[in-house]
């Protein structure tokens, strides 16, 4: 014997009830004995009660939604039944409506809607939605009998959630379904009293009235049909990487929906659990997929976590007092207080100090729990005892839930890390002894956020997201971006990461997209969809979408958008940028930003600050990290100024290696610019606070290369001009060097926390005489590498190097926060 029950999504329209006509066709087709439980269509249950709460307030208006409603059923009867057949059913949905309309009728004269009245007007919506499948099963040839619940499930007379009385209702089930071998069509949901009053069997009503039936007959399964393909791990409309859990235990699945997971409602199923059937979800709209089951003791897991829910919205009362301490019965006349007054508690959190109380309840409660409290503890809030109620709104709970829990360790720390890596604070948090639940109360603007965090962390066989925020699109962000496509496949496969393009923007245009821009099709997209751009709307919308693993990618040189990266640290946005400007700024500035990065948990990289794509700056922190010393650092740092050294040599004007540089692309379109040493500067000062050294811009020497006559000419041609007439000057220093073996070198010397930049000789024994191309070298000489220094050589300049050098910042970040 099999039960099936079919929910409110899976009967609303004329193809879902196909649908359901298909698996219970199947199910005969192939022998088996089945029973069908039918919810009322989707969303007519809310509309009866709407409707019903209008005739009492006097609006006739409800006379037009019930039309509707009914046009609603008759919209069936036509799409599904063939026209000669119709008429009796239609006269039965009438008589229905008719018997309702009476009943609504009554209750506009009397201004009055009982809990009573309420529960017989509910109760339409499962005779309507099961009576017209039973006639649709009927006209097809099926040997189908509607059966009215009201008359096999008892209860007393609680209105709203009935207590079956299971003595009565199991003996009425096993002499009903004796008597009949038709295929019974089931109302779920209600029920009646003795009398044969209605009665409704509260949240998840239809499964459990799955769950009596099923029990009562010993039915070897008991099937949920929805609309999801079984219970998920997380919510799929806020977790997009959600997916099916194949095998949960009873526990688990009572864990979840208590916290807000609405597939199923495991305390309906008690009677089901208590003989052990087992409980299949199932979706009426993908019936080839294997769903979940639901027994006693789930099958293995390959995580330490079942699954994630949530409730959206709680409110979080506390109490608290230094009278509180060693004083008994606090809590017991608190919790009593609180039951009296039908106020249900959905999360309790103590101080082992006992000095204060916190739980969750429902928000439309929160004033009349703080009234309760207030009454209940009026001697002890007026003594100073207690210091009173108080009530935070607009809050969240998180729950993962999972028996595997209780033999994995660091589970609690897992969960912390990752929300304390994307910034959210926990409010509260509790644990149950039996290490099936951990439940934290956070801001419900971080809830999305938080389960996609959560889920990503836990479930790492799945797909995690970095969501990326790109400004400057040009020669370096666009190859960045050429990057990622290539690498998009690799990345999922290899490394199970998505690189999820939420923003770019470009000096004209900017658009923002949560749910990804096409690194194939973005330049087209920005073209079509961007708007002007503007970077504190981009900087606030992208702070408003509050996505978990946000990186914000500075591909500019901009010396203003450097004011953004504080705000965006300490929204819990990592920041990485080939931008050197914010690093070499003010020593204030740059502590200001490695302390906001470190207290929000999210990082700050910039390691194409100096030189590119080489691993400069991770080496030093490296370093650093374990306690080496730097006693001297040498650089070259300009693969411009590196080229024009390494090729100026002897019969070699050097006007002539600077106009070469300048027409292969290597110089600025003003090469003063690079010759001046203003950029050497700047990245020596970088290394220097990376090493520990405190230096401002202005205490970095700067011996100067050019002559003031080629320095201070008006024009760049002028410049050249000038270049020719020095050349006696440039061509003698090369002489000289010449002369003793040596090389000319422009290096950036840290010394004894002092540092230089200036045209130097090398000789052979130094590591940058054999220098070529326009290659950096650094050389790190440290308590370690004393005698002989470390050096880091290779391409310091160009697009690729340095988009490679951003994207190699960005994976860290995902191995950080994955």
């Amino acid at each position: 014997m099999k039960v099936l029950k079919f929910g409110g999504t899976s009967v609303g329209t004329v193809d879902s009830i196909k649908q359901v006509i298909g698996i219970i066709e199947s199910n005969l087709a192939n022998g088996e004995r089945i029973a069908v439980v039918f919810s009322a269509m989707g969303g007519v249950t809310n509309r009866l009660i709407e409707i019903g709460k209008m005739a009492a307030s006097g609006n006739n208006d409800y006379i037009e939604f019930l039309k509707v409603v009914e046009e609603r059923h008759f919209a069936v009867v036509r799409g599904m039944i063939h026209v000669k057949n119709q008429s009796s059913t239609f006269a039965a949905v009438r008589g229905l409506f008719n018997e309702l309309s009476d009943i609504l009728r009554g209750v506009s004269w009397i201004r009055e809607l009982s809990e009573r009245t309420l529960d017989l007007i509910m109760s339409f919506g499962e005779r309507l939605s099961t009576l017209v499948i039973a006639e649709i099963l009927k006209s097809k040839g099926i040997l189908a009998e509607f059966c009215d619940a009201r008359q096999i499930i008892h209860t007393n007379a609680t209105y709203g959630m009935g207590d079956v009385d299971f003595d009565i209702t199991n003996q009425q089930i096993l002499e009903y379904f004796a008597k009949t071998s038709s295929l019974q069509c089931v109302t779920g949901f209600i029920a009646s009293t003795k009398e044969g009053i209605t009665t409704t069997l509260g949240r998840g009503g239809s499964d459990y009235t799955a769950s009596i039936i099923g029990a009562a007959l010993d039915a070897e399964v008991i099937e949920i049909w929805t609309d999801v393909d079984g219970m998920m791990t997380a919510d799929p409309r806020k977790v997009t990487n959600a997916f099916t859990i194949p095998s949960i235990s009873y526990a688990e699945a009572m864990e979840l929906s208590h916290f807000g997971a609405k597939v199923i409602y495991p305390p309906s199923l008690q009677p089901a659990f208590a003989k052990n059937i087992t409980l299949k979800v199932l979706n009426t709209f993908n019936t080839d997929f294997e769903g979940t089951y639901v027994q006693k003791a789930a099958d293995k897991k390959d995580y330490a976590i079942t699954g994630i829910s949530s409730i959206d919205e709680i409110a979080l009362v506390n109490i608290q007092g230094s009278g509180m301490i060693g004083v008994a019965g606090i809590s017991g006349r608190l919790f009593t207080a609180l039951s009296n007054n039908d106020i249900s508690v959905i999360l309790i959190s103590q101080a082992s100090s006992e000095h204060s109380i916190c739980f969750s309840i429902d928000p439309k409660n929160a004033i009349k729990a703080s009234t309760v409290l207030e009454k209940e503890f009026s001697q002890e809030i007026a003594l100073g005892h207690i210091d009173g109620i108080s009530i935070e709104k607009n809050l969240s709970i998180i729950a993962i839930v999972g028996e595997g829990m209780k033999k994995s360790t660091g589970v609690s720390g897992k969960l912390f890390s990752v929300l304390g890596k994307n910034g959210i604070n926990i409010v509260a948090t509790a644990q149950g002894s039996s290490e099936l639940n951990i439940s934290v109360v956070i801001s419900k603007s971080d809830l999305s956020k938080a389960l996609n965090s959560i889920h990503g962390v836990f479930f790492q066989s799945e797909t995690r997201s970095l969501n990326l925020f790109i400004v400057g699109v040009g020669l370096i962000g666009g190859t960045l971006l050429e990057q990622i496509k290539n690498q998009t496949a690799y990345l999922r496969e290899e490394k199970l990461l998505n690189l999820n393009i939420a923003g770019l923007s470009n000096t004209k245009k900017m658009l923002l997209d949560a749910d990804g821009i096409s690194s194939e099709s973005w330049k087209e997209r920005v073209n079509d969809e961007g708007v002007k751009t503007s970077l504190p709307a981009f900087v606030q919308r992208m702070i408003e979408l509050n996505l978990p693993n946000s990186v914000f990618v500075d591909c500019t040189s901009d010396k203003d958008i450097v004011q953004y990266y504080n705000m965006l640290l300490d929204a819990s946005i990592s920041v990485v940028t080939p931008n050197k400007v914010a690093n070499s700024g003010s020593y204030a500035e740059y502590i200001a930003l490695q302390r906001t990065a470190l207290k929000r948990g999210v990082k700050f990289l910039y390691e194409t600050n100096v030189g590119a794509g080489l691993p400069i700056i991770n080496t030093i922190q490296g370093l650093m990290s374990s306690g080496d010393k730097f006693l001297k650092i040498e650089a070259i740092l300009s693969g411009t100024l590196s080229y024009i050294f390494n090729s100026f040599g002897p019969g070699i004007r050097f006007v002539d290696v600077v106009k070469e540089a300048k027409a292969k692309g290597f110089t600025e379109p003003d090469p003063r610019d690079d010759l001046s040493g203003a950029d050497v500067a700047r990245k020596i000062l970088i290394l220097a606070r990376e090493v520990g050294v405190p230096l401002e811009a202005s205490e970095v020497k700067i011996t100067p290369l050019l002559p003031d006559n080629c320095q201070s000419a008006p024009t760049v041609d002028a410049f050249f001009n000038e270049l020719i007439i020095s050349d006696d000057y440039f061509a003698r220093m090369q002489q000289d060097a010449e002369a003793k073996g040596e090389k000319l070198r422009y290096i950036a010397t840290l010394e004894n926390g002092k540092a230089v930049v200036e045209l130097r000789t090398v000789n052979a024994l130094h590591p940058f005489y054999t220098l070529s191309g326009s290659d950096n070298i650094v050389s790190f000489t440290t308590e370690r590498y004393k005698d002989r220094p470390l050096v880091i050589k290779g391409p310091g300049a160009g697009a690729e190097v340095t988009a490679s050098g951003v994207f190699a910042d960005i994976m860290s970040i995902s191995s950080y926060l994955g």
